[in-house]
């Protein structure tokens, strides 16, 4: 069985996650969804990412992304095929506890942090393939949570999460 994995925050999951889930399993028979920053400790400022490590960049508790992730990877039919784990970038040495090292990852590269990042998980002994992005089509996690107030965050995440994060949102 050949072994895929993607990281990330899913601050929230939306459709350009879910594409990339796709691609990777289009080319592995599994997936490893790895959720960056599982909880707050994980948590560490980049210099190539200035918010990635603040508060307003990280509403959504490991448990609540987790949840999100099963929702939409089911809503997409690839739930069967994929396990969510948690990922912390600032112990690389614990890394092979939660995604094997024979893993491959794939990373789609809109700036110098996903570049960053994929260098850091080669260092780590992964295999990595760097997807370039186009920075004028990526969906920013920051806009859609900065539509949480007026709903205009629905058309850009996986239907399947939409009640559970309206959930979560009124639960606020």
């Amino acid at each position: 069985m050949s072994l895929a994995a993607v990281t990330g925050r899913f601050q929230p999951v939306h459709a350009q996650h879910l594409e990339l889930f796709a691609r990777a399993l289009a080319e592995h028979d599994e997936l490893v969804v790895a959720v960056t920053n599982p909880d707050s400790g994980a948590r560490r400022q980049e210099a190539t990412s200035a918010h990635r490590h603040t508060d307003a960049a990280n509403p959504f508790t490991y448990y609540e992304r987790a949840r999100l992730l099963h929702a939409a990877l089911a809503g997409a039919g690839l739930a069967e095929r994929a396990v969510v784990v948690p990922f912390d970038l600032t112990r690389p040495s614990f890394w092979p506890e939660y995604v094997p090292l024979h893993a491959h990852h794939y990373v789609r590269a809109y700036s110098a942090w996903e570049k960053d990042k994929a260098a850091q998980l080669e260092a780590g002994g992964y295999a990595v393939t760097v997807l370039d992005g186009d920075p004028a089509t990526k969906l920013e996690a920051a806009a859609i949570r900065s539509g949480f107030d007026d709903g205009s965050w629905v058309a850009s995440v996986p239907r399947a999460t939409v009640p559970l994060l309206r959930a979560l949102l009124a639960a606020r």
